[in-house]
């Protein structure tokens, strides 16, 4: 409190009655220091005692509300030491219900005979006797609005949240809004005040969801200039402009029809590279959905403006695997790919980077060599990053900056949902290649216990015999105390029940080289059987690989199985992806369902999402976004797609948040800036 006894947004917890050093230990579990903290902590659902259902017409196994008239008490009935339940009999006007109490004696001597409330609680109903296992109540006469429901922590009680949220809303006229007057009019979003006061105790659904909407839109508002403002579109114009380039003979020259969402994602590429400022454009796709064709397409229009193009790709496999591929599609059509990697000798290097520095070279595919101070180029147009989130922000920065504000393209080939994607990936433009090419075979995902091992290896054999290939995915590299198969033990307990065929092993702690080397003759077939961990997870196109089984499916996420799976049916031929898992929790059972129903990674995506939340779902918060408190990324898509915008508009007004009226939310993303110097991701 300030020295007029008044609470301040800015005081500690503490300023609040009854919260003493024991009750402010709590809330700093749930990152709760000030007032402030505390109003913004949102509830995460709400109990509606305003629409009462009678006992007759509840659900079995589902939470409900009932108003009733208490009837009588029963006696406290101590059930072990520590623990005691409570029951009373009340009425709803037609049918007597039993609401029992666990452990609240206070809840129990708060409710009075002859009076009436409204109950809420699990309904049960058995031998046409009704129960509620009681979660809140409220007198019948307080029952008119919704009430909060708080994610919690041991020992700290919704009650006690709710009596010390009514207290710091006293000081709800001292908050200032960080939100620009001109959005908040041009949104139609309400002010601060009423938002916060109705997020926690609305009148009724309309309050509370004209509350939501506009902390909603403040959250990716906020996100939004952050990210403008972190991740930084490049402001300076380029000096590489791609316009009037015919593409009709790189069209042509293709011996396939491409995807309307292939089309779709070079016309948009192209646009950009025509406009006076550098192209920032994620292509996502996913597993063989085409990118490196509209890859090809932008390197073309480049070339044939008089461009080098440079793609980077994490390993030297990979590299040569694009290298193949722009090969094939460009040498006949007049443009020079070279190939430029760590493992070439000195002399091969020195010879390309004087093709390159010379202009001779149009295209240069490569690793982290491209990155090398002495690799220059002539005319650098056009810069292409494959799977950029392997690659660190100072490489990328690095091989940008060997040409003039260079365009710039990134391909992922991991499924994120839009909203997400454009979160995570910030201010780069999105062209999402959802159709697979024509002639892919769906690939049949079947899910056994370990008990049908045996006969799944048999298949196995079956398909090897034909000529085809296959992987074993293990979730470790060597036995431990766990029950779960090891790569290394694996591979030496199945050999020779695969006789006569070679029988490889990859795992992450091989030396490059000899990852390369196994994946290289994976790829020639000299290794017909190759036992993996989740290395191969990005790897390179074996079109022959038609089985994959994964060993202890519950152990990996569902992002992860479905990138897994995308190894195999790259080919014409029947694939098969066998998830083994003894696991019968719910969850399990739940992912693995959604594995063998789709195989279109952005409803996998989606449900992993919805499965393990955002946060976790790039590992550990290794993003370092801010969490959202209060958006939903599924529900509220439209809503991010009007804040971006707005926030998009607000800087071109105002770059630097220098006016009066945005000076409120230039502090925030000021602090969010200091707190994030290197960037995200």
């Amino acid at each position: 409190m300030d020295g007029r006894g008044m609470l301040s947004p800015e005081a500690p917890v503490t300023a609040l009655k009854n919260v003493g050093t024991k009750r402010a230990a709590l809330y700093e579990k749930l990152g709760i220091h000030t007032v402030l903290d505390l109003l913004r902590f949102y509830p995460r659902s709400y109990v509606d005692y305003t629409s009462p259902v009678m006992a007759s017409a509840a659900v079995d196994g589902e939470s409900c509300v009932i108003r009733g008239m208490v009837l009588k008490k029963a006696d406290p009935a101590p059930i072990r030491k520590g623990l005691v339940i409570y029951k009373l009999m009340a009425n709803d006007g037609i049918s007597n219900f039993w609401v029992t109490i666990f452990n609240n004696e206070y809840a129990y001597y708060g409710i009075h005979t002859g009076q009436e409330y409204v109950f809420c609680g699990k309904f049960s109903s058995s031998g046409g006797r009704f129960q509620l296992a009681l979660t809140s109540y409220l007198p019948a006469e307080e029952s008119k609005a919704l009430r909060p429901v708080y994610s919690l922590t041991e020992g700290l009680s919704n009650g006690m949240v709710v009596n010390n949220m009514q207290e710091a809303l006293r000081c709800a006229d001292q908050l200032e809004d960080p939100m620009p007057r001109s959005v908040l009019l041009k949104e139609n979003l309400c002010q601060l005040r009423y938002a916060i006061e109705n997020i926690h105790f609305p009148k009724g659904q309309e309050d509370r969801e004209i509350a939501r909407r506009r902390l909603v839109f403040e959250e990716f508002f906020t996100l939004s200039l952050a990210l403008v403002r972190l991740r930084g579109r490049e402001k300076e114009s380029t000096a590489v402009r791609i316009a009037g380039v015919e593409m009709q003979p790189f069209f042509d020259s293709l011996p396939f029809a491409l995807t309307g969402a292939q089309q779709r994602a070079i016309r948009e590429i192209l646009s950009d590279l025509e406009k006076p400022w550098p192209m920032n454009r994620l292509l996502q796709g996913d597993v063989g959905s085409g990118k490196t064709m509209v890859a090809a397409a932008a390197v073309y229009a480049a070339a044939k403006a008089g461009f080098q193009s440079a793609i980077m790709a994490p390993t030297e496999i990979l590299a040569a695997q694009h290298y193949a591929t722009f090969s094939k599609i460009l040498k006949p059509l007049g443009i020079s790919v070279c190939l430029l990697t760590g493992s070439l000798t000195p002399k091969q290097k020195e010879q390309l980077k004087e093709e390159l520095a010379a202009g001779r070279c149009s295209v240069a595919v490569g690793t982290h060599a491209l990155v090398q101070s002495s690799t220059v180029f002539d005319n650098l147009g056009l810069v292409i990053t494959d799977e950029q989130h392997r690659f660190g922000v100072e490489q990328r920065r690095k091989l940008a900056g060997k040409g003039e504000s260079p365009h710039n393209l990134v391909m992922s080939a991991t499924p994120i949902p839009r909203t997400l994607a454009l979160i995570v990936y910030g201010d780069l433009d999105l062209s999402i290649l959802d159709e697979l090419p024509k002639g892919r075979q769906p690939i049949d995902t079947l899910v056994i216990h370990s008990d049908k091992r045996e006969r799944a290896l048999g298949f196995i054999r079956q398909h090897l015999e034909m000529g085809e290939q296959a992987y074993i995915v293990c979730p470790l590299v060597e036995e431990s105390e766990s029950e779960l198969l090891a790569a290394s033990q694996y591979r030496d307990r199945i050999v020779g029940f695969f006789s006569g065929m070679k029988v490889g092993l990859l795992h992450g702690r091989m030396k490059p080289a000899e990852k390369e080397e196994i994946m290289a003759e994976f790829q020639q077939n000299r290794i017909q059987l190759l036992v993996s961990t989740t290395v191969v997870e990005v790897g390179v196109d074996v079109p022959n690989a038609t089985v994959m089984m994964v060993e202890n499916a519950e152990r990996f996420g569902l992002a992860q199985l479905h990138q897994l799976r995308g190894r195999i049916g790259r080919g014409s031929r029947k694939s098969y992806c066998i998830l083994v898992s003894d696991n019968e929790g719910e969850e399990n059972r739940r992912r693995l369902k959604v594995m063998k129903s789709t195989s279109d990674g952005f409803v996998i995506a989606r449900e992993d999402l919805k499965l393990r939340g955002s946060g976790d779902f790039f590992g550990s918060r290794q993003s370092g976004m801010p969490a959202l408190a209060i958006a939903d990324l599924f529900a509220d898509t439209e809503l991010f797609q009007a804040a971006q915008n707005a926030a998009r508009d607000l800087l071109r007004e105002d770059p630097e948040l220098e006016k009066p009226e945005n000076s409120a939310i230039g502090v925030i993303i000021n602090r969010l800036f200091d707190q994030n110097k290197n960037g995200w991701n």
